[in-house]
């Protein structure tokens, strides 16, 4: 009878520095990810059309080098291993590049100023920059997790956590960037002339602090982790993990999910302007606190759908799972711009029992995705196990590759939809210009803009965006996994498989390196 062998895994140390390391990264991957689309636009009023079409070409770009990182990942052999160096040498230079992207020569001007193709040139140049060096740590810091334990269960927890402390570190930026560069904006308002010049301003200060900060816990990851799950010698070439990612069919059935889920990402896009001009007037106090009550409400709903996901493994298989959390948000999200059309021009704003309504909505929105996305990392993880056990070889930076890719192609696809939708009802370049130039000269006597007919068009596409598409793209997500093909029971008898061999494995380099010694 062979004996049982313990599997090895990572200590509590370990865990604790990645999940800070996580958290910081989301930190700052949200400075840019939250905030620069809202700079662009509604800041320094590049319209809306050009906005989408440079973080959509951006983003298309940067997903497919994703596997080209992936590939590059997994052809590295160190003395740290092969996600680490990236880890240890990135976290800085990442946060470099953050800051560039919120330095531009000034604000888009409608007359046609030549200077408006050196503004434009330099949103493009700087975000493909971040979405190059930024992948260049993502893929790692995600990858890492598949070699840091040979434990099943150690590996879903972690891998929960993780999406935990990055929705924390997420989370930190989306509900305090804005605010507190509009606070900073107002502050910096009248030494520097004017509103908008202070709102500049404020963005590139909050962009500094929050960066700051992500990338001093970001760095933490590197130098403490290591590397536990041998890995093969053979490095395979881009082909040949292309070649393994279209032979591989529950990961491309996960990968199609994720692109037909596009729409689901426009709530996290336009909440900030939702906020902003709907609900806060562009007043920083009460951005925070309806973004403290709406976002929050999305994401107690997400950390409580990330915590319970282990749990909720136990009892339904990870098909299952990830199916009908997609499904029961679908009603949530479509109440949403329900409740927009069924209530007073900006009664929602001025009612806490509808405000009561819409943090619930929130939070069950919030739940269903929580639990979407730790499946979706728990999911890829078993497809490198599904891939090791087929062919011999563990392709996990090229399939972490395909998480990030299916983050930026969404966002990508999804800045697209907003933008057109934007433009359609004309919330655009001169439409902000004049609208922030209202907020900005505002008497107690103004009345606010949800209560103007004339500002009716822009407030509709605000609700609609954070509603109709998500629910839309909810329904359509499942289509490519309702059959999911990598049933859980099988992959329990892969993973136990794999493990036998890594023991054999293990056993017989320790005996090699024995003979080694006594010829020595």
């Amino acid at each position: 009878m062979q004996e049982k062998r313990t599997l090895k895994t990572y200590t509590k140390s370990e865990r604790n520095i990645y999940l800070l390391s996580m958290l910081g990264q989301n930190m700052i991957y949200n400075v840019v990810g939250a905030a620069f689309a809202y700079y662009l636009q509604f800041t320094i009023l590049i319209p809306a059309l050009i906005v989408s079409g440079i973080l959509t070409a951006a983003k298309v770009w940067d997903a497919i080098n994703d596997f080209i990182m992936g590939n590059l990942v997994d052809r590295t052999r160190t003395k740290w291993g092969k996600c680490r160096p990236y880890l240890i040498f990135m976290p800085i230079p990442i946060m470099v590049i953050t800051l560039l992207c919120f330095v531009n020569f000034g604000f888009y001007d409608m007359n046609g100023s030549p200077m408006n193709i050196l503004i434009v040139a330099w949103a493009a140049f700087t975000y493909i920059l971040f979405d190059v060096v930024y992948t260049m740590a993502d893929i790692p810091l995600w990858s890492v997790t598949a070699l840091m334990t040979e434990s099943d269960k150690d590996r879903n927890k972690l891998l929960s956590l993780a999406k935990i402390f990055g929705g924390i570190g997420a989370g930190i930026t989306l509900l305090a960037i804005q605010p507190t560069a509009l606070w900073l904006g107002d502050l910096l308002s009248k030494p520097l002339g004017s509103a908008a010049e202070g709102e500049r301003w404020g963005f590139f200060i909050s962009a500094v602090i929050f960066t700051s900060v992500g990338a001093a816990l970001f760095q933490l990851c590197g130098f403490k982790i290591r590397e536990r799950v041998e890995v093969s010698e053979k490095k395979y070439t881009f082909k040949d993990n292309i070649k393994i990612i279209m032979g591989n069919k529950p990961f491309k059935q996960i990968m199609l999910s994720g692109i037909l889920g596009t729409p689901k990402m426009l709530i996290g896009l336009s909440a900030m302007p939702l906020v902003t001009y709907y609900f806060a007037t562009k007043n920083a106090g009460l951005a925070i606190l309806y973004l403290a009550m709406l976002g929050g409400g999305v994401l107690i709903g997400q950390f409580a759908g990330m915590a319970a996901t282990p749990a909720l493994l136990k009892r339904f298989t990870k098909k299952n799972l990830y199916n009908y959390s997609n499904l029961i948000s679908v009603l949530p999200f479509a109440s949403i711009f329900i409740l927009y059309l069924v209530t007073p021009r900006g009664a929602i704003a001025s009612s806490p029992a509808l405000i009561g309504i819409l943090f619930v909505i929130f939070v069950i929105c919030g739940l269903a995705g929580g639990v979407g996305t730790v499946l979706q990392s728990t999911m890829i993880a078993d497809c490198i196990d599904y891939e090791e056990h087929k062919n011999g070889v563990r392709p996990d930076g090229v399939f972490f590759a395909g998480q990030t890719f299916l983050a930026k192609l969404t966002t990508g696809l999804a800045t697209l939809i907003s933008g057109a939708a934007y433009a359609a009802v004309g919330f655009s370049d001169k439409a902000i210009e004049g609208l922030n130039n209202y907020i900005a000269n505002m008497t107690p006597d103004s009345l606010l803009p949800r209560e103007m007919p004339e500002y009716d068009s822009y407030m509709m596409i605000l609700f609609f965006l954070v509603s109709i598409p998500p629910a839309i793209g909810s329904i359509i997500t499942v289509i490519p996994t309702w059959k999911y093909s990598l049933d859980d029971n099988v992959h329990k008898k892969i993973l136990a498989e794999l493990n036998i061999r890594r023991g054999e494995l293990e056993k017989s380099n320790e005996e090699l390196d024995k003979l080694n010694i006594e010829s020595v």
